[in-house]
């Protein structure tokens, strides 16, 4: 431990602290938007939005290494992909529900496919893997405080809307009959998702975001009454999987994205097993009551 906040304090190593520091940051976004996801049941939606990004950083990577379009970086083209497949999948959620699944589906190996190709024509080396699977060693001080705005923007909408969130994803019927513009919350979770996929995937990766996004407010799902009390719930718990996976990973020389999912796989597993045995506990114990 010693010489992981050595390593944290000495300048050499300013991808070590930008990690920290993404995991902490990118908490604030998976205990969030992963709590509405999770309570919304629309991880599905979350999941081809993720995997759809490559297909615009590898249209990015080729068009500016070609030199067609150099200004066009993997940020630009991610988020371009990300907002457009938001749209697409949301506007067909809500326009024919029956072909729900197939969009997302469509989505999801269409933008992994272009990604793909997109990479394999680009000239140079372009690991896919880095993408997939994230690198803490390119988590960038813009990226920071790219997430950092990010973060604020959320903690606001949130404390502004709460009530008319809370609404929406418990019962949308309900909060459509009492006026709550549930359409323009839809859409802002799926496009405020889009944009948290784009900036965390660099640390965690494509195939691995999805995961933060459901696990940590999955694992409170059995103990959690309220959204506000999953979100932060959800929120510390991928701050300690985000902190506890980047340790590890300086002392294993692993990849602390598969660390970091991994801590908050196992997390879950224990919460759902201890959360049926205290049901079941519960239920003895009241067939005993005379």
């Amino acid at each position: 431990m010693k010489s992981f906040i050595d390593a944290l304090v000495n300048p050499v190593f300013p991808f070590l602290r930008n990690a920290v520091f993404a995991g902490i940051l990118s908490s604030v976004l998976f205990g969030i938007l992963g709590s509405i996801i999770t309570v919304r049941r629309i991880g599905g939606l979350a999941g081809a939005i993720s995997h759809a990004v490559l297909g615009g950083i590898g249209l990015a990577l080729f068009l500016s290494r070609k030199n067609i379009v150099p200004w066009f970086s993997p940020l630009i083209g991610a988020l371009l992909f990300a907002v457009l497949s938001a749209l697409i999948i949301g506007v067909v959620s809500l326009k024919a529900k029956q072909r729900e699944d197939t969009i997302i589906n469509a989505v999801w190996a269409l933008g992994m496919s272009i990604g793909i190709l997109f990479l394999n024509m680009t000239p140079g080396y372009a690991d896919p893997m880095t993408y997939l699977f994230g690198n803490i060693l390119l988590v960038s001080t813009k990226e920071l405080v790219l997430l950092a705005v990010l973060d604020v923007v959320l903690i606001i909408a949130v404390t502004l809307f709460y009530p008319f969130i809370e609404a929406s994803s418990f019962d949308e019927e309900f909060a459509r009959v009492r006026g709550i513009p549930v359409v323009l919350i839809y859409f802002s979770i799926l496009l405020f998702s889009a944009v948290a996929i784009v900036l965390v995937q660099t640390y965690i990766g494509i195939i691995m975001v999805i995961a933060m996004l459901v696990l940590p407010a999955g694992t409170l799902t059995l103990w959690v009454k309220s959204l506000l009390g999953m979100m932060v719930g959800a929120a510390l718990i991928a701050c300690i999987a985000s902190t506890s996976g980047v340790y590890i990973a300086w002392i294993t020389d692993k990849p602390a994205g598969s660390i970091i999912v991994l801590i908050t796989g196992i997390l879950f597993s224990f919460s759902m097993v201890g959360g049926l045995l205290y049901k079941k506990l519960l239920l003895k114990q009241r067939k005993n009551l005379p």
